[in-house]
């Protein structure tokens, strides 16, 4: 059996996830990328998981820096992902642009504001994986704010209750 990588594209259409912005803290500025690669990985040690684009500036930035936020998406906040998933974005205007907000944690991590949830991760591992690093980071911090999620599916967004227009 062989297959291409437009049919393997096609099949991970396929499969909903929510929607996340890994966010960090580069001297100041924040950084950060959309990202549906992600997922709890254990419970004891709290340990999540979050695929980057080898060729992504945030992927550097989380080399460097070896903490980092999950910050996972509600369902009005899909051109803040829009934004953070754009390559070419205008970087300084975020704020302008989308409304995206950002607290820092103790030690300095960018928190969206209104986001559903929020996890404050301390690098651990990573591994090389095709054409992305997976990075596997310690859950120091978990903060929630509750809400309906934005999902992506087939392309597209989507809520619990359909797609977003």
């Amino acid at each position: 059996m062989s297959t291409t990588q437009e049919a393997f594209r096609n099949a991970m259409r396929c499969f909903a996830t929510g929607v996340t912005i890994v966010t960090v803290d580069d001297r100041g500025q924040v950084h950060g990328m959309t990202a549906n690669a992600f997922t709890s990985v254990s419970l004891d040690p709290m340990l999540v998981l979050v695929c980057v684009d080898r060729k992504a500036q945030t992927h550097a930035h989380l080399q460097t820096r070896q903490r980092f936020g999950i910050n996972m998406l509600s369902e009005h906040q899909r051109s803040i992902s829009e934004h953070y998933a754009d390559e070419e974005r205008d970087r300084k205007n975020a704020e302008q642009l989308t409304g995206a907000r950002f607290d820092r944690t103790d030690h300095g991590t960018p928190v969206l504001e209104a986001a559903l949830a929020y996890l404050e991760c301390r690098l651990m591992s990573e591994q090389d994986a095709g054409d992305h690093t997976i990075f596997i980071a310690e859950v120091e911090d978990v903060v929630i704010r509750g809400g309906r999620p934005l999902l992506f599916f087939q392309s597209s967004y989507w809520t619990i209750g359909g797609e977003v227009e």
